[in-house]
């Protein structure tokens, strides 16, 4: 079982990404399931009716919309990060959690590493799956780089001048 950063914390990943079979059909784990968005849209139906978590990767060229209608059915969003300077996944998070009230766990996969893990969280990741040929620990410290940014974030819109004011 791998391990991600979920909430500030190390825990292992309870969701198995799959994909349909040669033969168009899913075969879905006894436990949470992550899928793509094509495979979302093909078997919606019977993710709908599996009893365990669901979870939906968007890449990085798949938008907010797409899933908008059943984030309310959805646990985790995850949304690839195909190279570092590759920035899409951060508009795509935002939009989700200020435009269309995500709660749940929305996670950033791919080329996610400790540099990026600060900037990410603000706009909006709450879990991360940092590269497996980097260390996850010292990826968690980075979450804690600035004490105070001055711009606001898809969690506090507020900038720092206004939140001293109140």
């Amino acid at each position: 079982m791998s391990r991600l950063i979920k909430d500030r914390a190390i825990v292992d990943d309870s969701f198995t990404f799959v994909s349909p079979d040669d033969d168009g059909s899913l075969t879905l784990p006894t436990g949470d399931a992550l899928v793509s968005l094509a495979t979302w849209q093909s078997h919606r139906d019977a993710l709908l009716a599996h009893p365990f978590g669901k979870g939906v990767k968007l890449k990085a060229d798949e938008f907010a919309e797409a899933i908008a209608d059943d984030l309310d059915k959805l646990a985790l969003v995850a949304i690839e990060f195909p190279a570092f300077a590759d920035g899409r996944g951060y508009s795509t998070a935002y939009t989700l959690r200020s435009r269309y009230g995500y709660k749940g766990e929305l996670r950033a996969v791919g080329d996610v590493f400790k540099d990026t893990l600060f900037y990410q969280q603000r706009s909006g990741f709450n879990a991360f799956a940092v590269r497996a040929d980097k260390n996850i620990e010292d990826a968690l410290q980075a979450l804690d780089t600035f004490s105070s940014p001055y711009q606001g974030t898809a969690s506090d819109p507020a900038p720092l001048f206004r939140r001293r004011l109140a």
